[in-house]
């Protein structure tokens, strides 16, 4: 009878096998200090595991290589992956795939009966833009099918535009939901739109809130030149984390310092130029991945693995990973309807195992939610008048100026008389004229998110103005 081979034994097998996401060769796993036995036995234990169906073998003789299931370095001709799943009830993790089921048992595990583990870099390097996937061909299809809006050739930044006033308040409050910020959506919309701080609320969540909608304009503002560089990503993190951190000067600077993360048995990297040289590395990796639902979802893996920051990178991630459909005018990701301890489970699972199953799940599913409401805010807007949509740049400067400045009817109408000279060909500036003020006529409070003004803005236009008109 043959010897039972311990299911720890094949686990830790496995585990070892995750680092590797383009698959990893007999020599190279003997060559690891945690194998300790024989090449005979590796062998036999890899045999089991391929039998079992919990490795997938590629390639022959000394060329053959395993890997783990849900990491793929697949061609076009993917078969559907096990990810796509029926739309699920609230909180039922039925909508899990049977490997992030099993990762999810195991993440379940007291803190101090899991290993600790260190940063590890063979997760990144051994991923290769556009040749290893983590989002198969198949489901990568589904989620740009669901994703597309009608907008593709237009601008870049049109459509997060378009759905502005309703995603500052869902991502806003989704993203902070996901840090234990206690305001209500009801509460957020009410800060966002209206300036009214709830009784009973800390500073800390009002601020977290009002750094994420100023985070969110910013990615509107310059939607054209956002992208995986150093620039846009900090400028996310000094947004996000202004007024929040200790130090102040730590906001959009990568970290000089250890940190460390509490519920977990992970430790992020400590050396200040490997912690700089890995974001960097990140950056250019995701930079070069030209699906953007795989470019989406390697940063929410690879950023908050990183911790690039001292405090925020998740927010930041999350932040990151709507980049790509700002830039490809697709449904933006707002985490509605996220289960917190879902997400926080994935992502523990990335730091611990760098098992990405568990968050692909997390992020296939609230896509798709996402998609849902976006949906029915699209039938909500009606067709983008294509005037408007032209001169979308030339109008909002206007409108703001003449709020900002406090211009009051009769002076306005003679300031944007000028500039509308100076910047709208001749043909257009009549109509121009009579959309700013129509536009002037309609603002209030409610809407005036979509030109970048803040309610104390907006509250002191309305006052009766002294000396420049009525």
């Amino acid at each position: 009878m043959p010897l039972q081979v311990p299911a720890e034994e094949l686990s830790a097998v496995r585990q070892i096998i995750r680092r590797f996401p383009n698959g990893v060769s007999v020599g190279e796993l003997l060559a690891l200090p945690e194998i300790h036995f024989p090449k005979r036995t590796l062998q036999r234990r890899l045999d089991q595991l391929v039998g079992e169906g919990r490795l997938t073998p590629k390639g022959e003789g000394r060329a053959r290589r395993y890997l783990i299931r849900e990491v793929y370095a697949p061609s076009d001709q993917d078969p559907p992956s096990a990810v796509v799943r029926e739309e699920p009830r609230d909180l039922d993790p039925e909508w899990l795939s049977p490997e992030a089921r099993a990762v999810r048992k195991v993440m379940s595990r007291p803190v101090n009966q899991r290993t600790p583990v260190a940063y590890n870099g063979h997760f990144l390097d051994a991923y290769e833009p556009n040749r290893t996937f983590y989002l198969p061909a198949a489901l990568r299809g589904e989620l740009k099918s669901l994703g597309q809006v009608g907008l593709e050739e237009l601008p870049a930044g049109t459509y997060l535009r378009r759905v502005m006033d309703r995603l500052l308040v869902d991502l806003s409050w989704n993203s902070s939901r996901l840090e234990g910020n206690t305001y209500s959506l009801l509460e957020t919309e009410r800060l966002l739109k209206f300036d009214q701080t709830p009784d009973g609320k800390s500073a800390k969540e009002t601020q977290m809130i009002l750094n994420h909608k100023a985070a969110i304009e910013m990615l509107a503002d310059q939607a054209d030149e956002v992208g995986f560089n150093p620039y846009t990503i900090c400028s996310v993190h000094a947004l996000l984390s202004d007024n929040l951190l200790s130090d102040t000067a730590a906001c959009g600077r990568v970290r000089s310092c250890a940190v460390g993360i509490s519920g977990t048995v992970y430790y992020p990297l400590e050396i200040p130029q490997q912690i700089d040289a890995r974001f960097r590395q990140i950056l250019e990796k995701a930079n070069a991945i030209e699906d953007p639902f795989e470019q989406s979802f390697f940063a929410m893996v690879h950023l908050p693995y990183l911790q690039p920051f001292e405090d925020v990178n998740k927010r930041v991630s999350r932040l990151a990973a709507n980049i790509p459909m700002v830039r490809h005018n697709l449904c933006p990701l707002s985490f509605i309807d996220v289960d917190l301890n879902h997400y926080v489970g994935a992502i523990l699972a990335v730091y611990e195992l760098n098992d990405i199953s568990y968050l692909r799940d997390v992020f296939v599913w609230a896509y798709r939610r996402s998609c849902v409401r976006y949906a029915v805010v699209r039938q909500t807007l009606g067709e983008p008048d294509p005037f408007r949509l032209k001169y979308r740049t030339e109008l909002g400067n206007l409108v703001r100026g003449v709020v900002q400045e406090r211009l009051g009817r009769y002076v306005a109408d003679e300031w944007i008389r000028n500039q509308v000279n100076k910047t709208i060909p001749e043909s257009d500036r009549e109509q121009m004229r009579k959309v700013v003020r129509l536009e002037l006529l309609t603002l209030h409070e409610g809407n005036i998110a979509r030109y970048r003004l803040r309610p104390s803005e907006f509250k002191a236009w309305k006052e009766p103005k002294d000396g420049n008109g009525s």
